[in-house]
C-alpha cells in the first residue's frame, strides 16, 4: 500500500489516495498502521476518495478502527496532499 505520513498542528495521520489504491478494511488498516510500535504510527487512517458532491471526500479511521467524523488537521493535510500530488490546480476545494 503506498501511503504518505503527513503532520497537522499535533496529529498524524496515514494519507491513502484511494484514487489510486484500493483499502478494502479501512478500520482494520488504521489499527495496523497506527500502532506506534510496530506499526507505522499515527493518530489514524485518513482515505483521500472521489466524491459525487464536492471535489474529493475524506475518510477518517480513528487509530482504534473506528470511523471518525472531522477532524479540521486532517482535512487542512488533505488540501495539500491533494494541491501537492497535482490532484487539483485549485486553490480553493470542497471536502
Amino acid at each position: 500500500m503506498k501511503f504518505t505520513k503527513m503532520h497537522g498542528c499535533g496529529n498524524d495521520y496515514i494519507y491513502v489516495n484511494c484514487f489510486e489504491e484500493t483499502v478494502s478494511d479501512p478500520g482494520a488498516t488504521a489499527i495496523k498502521v497506527s500502532d506506534r510500535h510496530f506499526g507505522i504510527g499515527s493518530d489514524g487512517l485518513i482515505c483521500i476518495c472521489p466524491s459525487e458532491t464536492a471535489d474529493f471526500r475524506m475518510a477518517m479511521y480513528n487509530a482504534d478502527g473506528s470511523e471518525g467524523k472531522m477532524c479540521g488537521n486532517g482535512i487542512r493535510c488533505v488540501a495539500k496532499y491533494v494541491y501537492d500530488n497535482k490532484m487539483t490546480a485549485k486553490t480553493m476545494i470542497t471536502v
